[in-house]
């Protein structure tokens, strides 16, 4: 075994979680930390990176507290984050304003001129301009916040900003980079005419690097206040949705896994780039040199579960998903006149492309029962990564089966429920709630020239078949699921003209 410990850290939209890794995978201690979300006004979603610094402080000293002698083993440390915030630091690398998160989508209309104004650039940038995505969002601070804008000497993603305050140093990896549009994924370089088209120059961007490289070392001071030992190591890690990749082994050409989490995507690792931007499919580099991924992302995933707990007055997730199970059993085909759910709680993205779509519930009748209104969720977000498969397929990727990632993966009803609907084997592994930071803790390795853990998975804990004597039933549901979408668009097209 490597006596040396990797510090995996992953800043995710709803908390910051940390683990211990030693040198045959092995977790030896974690610690996670909650975090807050502002939203201004209707659409925004933002957070204080300095939030995200307190928060990773407060988690390692919990590691500290509880794992001392891992604790004081740690050689290197990795990092994953959340994709698409913009973090805006002025020529003294202090925050201009808050971070504008990947689900803010108040610049729809940027994204839109974007994709009117310069078309062919979504070929080089490998994605359609999103509201969601970080360039768009630059835009509309250009027009909206000039001072704020003005001032800007670099731009991070956010686990940069974490790096920034661990070395000093303004990197980010490839995968974090692909996911601003501001990045030629088949040159794995920043791409001038879209950061021009942006009111940017490359001299703002941070430098470029592999998500196993290293980026730098924690200098004494930092080292000191956090109880590291000297000379540490930081990896350039990678987005959340790779380096959950890393974490699970899913590094090879056709490997395929699904992330239920606040968000949800289904993702295929590809060895060239693979792009259908008109459908919203993202191709996008890996963490890994020489990797790309395909991605379809829905942008309500198990927060619609979330959701649907406090609307339903259940006490919590647990609950009402055991009354789902218990009165609507996956081995009796559902009704199609059953009620509906459509997920867009945020808006969507695959492969509609819209963020002022909302959701709505449908084939409401008297009978309707909280429990009925529960499958309909789940089944909705489930129909919805149908949706985000088929567009995923249309490049040429492949999905031959699915591994199940993030904290949706817990519920083997829903695995079950999202393999009779995609028609595809899901995988349930063990540790699939730590994917993130078990990769960001395996690049951490791969920076100080252990690579032996990056094509290493996770044990499987359950697998789930189709159940093909419901196909039938699911696909009626399916159609008339599909059929909602342009009513339920044409109802905020609505609002916005009057």
């Amino acid at each position: 075994m490597h006596p040396a410990i990797s510090l995996g850290i992953d800043l995710g939209t709803s908390e910051l979680k940390t683990v211990l890794m030693d040198g045959t995978g092995t977790v030896r201690g974690q610690a996670s930390v909650r975090i807050d979300t502002s939203r201004p006004h209707p659409g925004w979603s933002e957070q204080s990176p300095q939030d995200w610094w307190a928060a990773c402080v407060n988690a390692l000293a919990q590691l500290r507290a509880g794992w001392p002698q891992d604790y004081a083993r740690i050689a290197c440390i990795g990092l994953s984050g959340q994709m698409h915030g913009a973090v805006l630091l002025d020529s003294n690398d202090n925050v201009i304003r808050p971070a504008i998160l990947w689900n803010d989508a108040r610049a729809e209309a940027e994204a839109a001129s974007l994709a009117r104004d310069y078309p062919a650039y979504a070929d080089v940038t490998g994605s359609l301009p999103m509201a969601g995505l970080t360039a768009p969002k630059l835009l509309w601070l250009q027009t909206h916040e000039p001072a704020a804008f003005a001032a800007i000497a670099c731009l991070l993603s956010p686990k940069d900003y974490l790096r920034l305050r661990l070395t000093g140093n303004k990197v980010t990896d490839m995968s974090d980079a692909a996911g601003t549009l501001w990045l030629d994924e088949a040159a794995r370089d920043w791409y001038a005419p879209m950061l021009a088209a942006c009111g940017l120059v490359p001299e703002q961007m941070p430098a470029l690097a592999e998500g196993d490289a290293a980026t730098g070392t924690v200098p004494a001071a930092v080292a000191d206040q956090l109880g590291l030992p000297m000379d540490v190591v930081v990896a350039a890690g990678g987005g959340d949705n790779p380096v959950s990749a890393v974490g699970i082994g899913a590094v090879n050409g056709g490997d395929s896994f699904i992330s239920l989490g606040t968000s949800a995507a289904i993702v295929s690792v590809t060895e060239t780039p693979l792009g259908n931007p008109a459908g919203g499919v993202h191709s996008f580099c890996h963490a890994l040199p020489g990797r790309w991924y395909a991605m379809g992302a829905i942008l309500s995933g198990a927060s619609c579960l979330r959701w649907a707990t406090g609307v339903l007055g259940q006490p919590d997730e647990a609950t009402l998903l055991a009354l789902v199970e218990s009165a609507v059993p996956l081995d009796t085909a559902i009704a199609p006149s059953a009620p509906l759910f459509l997920p867009y709680l945020s808006g969507e993205r695959t492969p509609h492309n819209d963020p002022q779509v909302r959701g709505a519930f449908l084939q409401l009748g008297h009978d309707s029962t909280p429990a009925q209104l529960g499958y309909a969720v789940l089944e909705g977000v489930a129909f919805a990564l149908r949706d985000a498969m088929a567009a995923v397929t249309s490049t040429g990727a492949v999905v031959p089966h699915c591994m199940l990632v993030g904290g949706g993966a817990r519920s083997q009803y829903w695995a079950q429920l999202l393999a009779n609907v995609l028609g595809r084997e899901m995988r349930t592994l063990h540790n699939s709630e730590l994917s993130a930071s078990l990769g960001a803790a395996k690049l951490g390795f791969a920076a100080i020239g252990d690579a032996s853990l990056l094509t290493q998975g996770l044990p499987i804990k359950n697998t789930f078949l189709p159940d093909a004597a419901h196909s039938a039933a699911l696909s009626i549901r399916y159609g008339r699921y599909r059929s909602l979408f342009p009513a339920v668009q044409a109802l905020h097209q609505l609002s916005d003209k009057e």
